[in-house]
């Protein structure tokens, strides 16, 4: 039983790094493009790697098997969540 949880369990926190690399990436890459005189030019390039680096992590993570996908999925879910919470209140300190 236990050995069927724990690549469920690493694939989870592997989707919570991956959404943390993938939603702290673009909360970083919108605040340094407001400020940048040109936007495109830190918008594209972090977009494509981000998105490289998210679905090379997905494909390694699943390895074939849905339940690590989905496993994956709902940790990188969740890190958009608390993404959201932490930028949104860092957003409305004084």
């Amino acid at each position: 039983m236990a050995h069927d949880v724990l690549p469920l369990l690493l694939a989870w926190l592997a989707g919570c790094a991956l959404g943390a690399f993938f939603f702290g990436g673009l909360w970083w890459t919108v605040r340094r493009g407001l400020a940048a005189p040109n936007p495109a030019l830190w918008i594209f390039p972090s977009a494509l790697l981000r998105l490289g680096v998210v679905l090379a992590g997905f494909y390694a993570v699943a390895g074939g098997d849905w339940r690590r996908l989905v496993a994956c999925l709902v940790g990188f879910l969740l890190a958009r969540q608390i993404t959201v919470r932490l930028t949104r209140e860092a957003h409305h300190e004084p």
